[in-house]
């Protein structure tokens, strides 16, 4: 291959690239109201939708938001997520939403939503909030973001990348996150790593965490909240 065929490819290919979204297909008609029965779906876009002779207001509401998660856990959090499985208006919209409680001292564990850009909100309480970039080059570690956040501050976690949410305060917290998919997604690190089914073999996690296959056995034996 030339150095000019070279030139040629990587310019396509950033073209190309810069077409791409980091988030949902534009929706090709007014709504899409998910439907679960394929029977009842006249069009397709990211799920069966609903006749539109049949979408009623219903299809766009769902309560709830002001009641508390139970934050009874061995994390000391509830994420009460507002997505296209449980409000099928949202479909093809490209938004969701959720509600996170915190106990004194909860958290929410580190995380990733693989499909969407997430803005928090805080409402109550204090938090310590931050997200970790992708791998830098060589002999370089992976930048950390925090900051501490209180009472009508904002916070944004970049799509794909590990963040976490962590109560530093002794009362109470609570916050509202926006998230640019209608169904983003999360992977809870430890859980993913952790607690699989079936579990990753010992000798990859002793490796890739540099501890003691015992230390693996130890992990993967315990219990893995999931708080969503």
């Amino acid at each position: 291959m030339t150095f000019k065929s070279l030139v040629l490819i990587i310019a396509i290919m950033a073209v190309l690239s810069s077409m791409c979204h980091a988030s949902d297909p534009s929706p090709l008609q007014d709504f899409c109201v998910a439907v679960d029965d394929s029977k009842n779906a006249v069009f397709v876009n990211g799920k069966f939708c609903k006749n539109p002779m049949d979408v009623t207001a219903d299809d766009f509401f769902r309560p709830g938001l002001n009641m508390a998660g139970n934050t009874s856990n061995q994390l000391g959090s509830a994420v009460t997520a507002v997505n296209v499985n449980n409000l099928a208006g949202l479909n093809t919209l490209g938004i969701s939403l959720a509600r996170i409680d915190f106990a004194p001292y909860g958290l929410n564990p580190p995380h990733t939503h693989p499909r969407g850009t997430e803005v928090l909100a805080l409402f109550e309480g204090t938090l310590y909030v931050g997200f970790v970039l992708s791998n830098p080059g060589p002999n370089m570690k992976n930048k950390l973001f925090t900051k501490i956040l209180h009472p009508g501050d904002v916070f944004v976690f970049p799509v794909g990348l590990i963040h976490f949410q962590f109560n530093v305060g002794k009362t109470n917290a609570v916050a509202f996150a926006g998230l640019s998919s209608q169904n983003p997604g999360v992977i809870t690190i430890a859980n993913a790593v952790f607690g699989s089914d079936p579990p990753i073999n010992d000798d990859v996690l002793a490796k890739a965490f540099q501890i003691e296959n015992k230390v693996v056995d130890y992990l993967q034996s315990q219990f893995w909240w999931d708080n969503n």
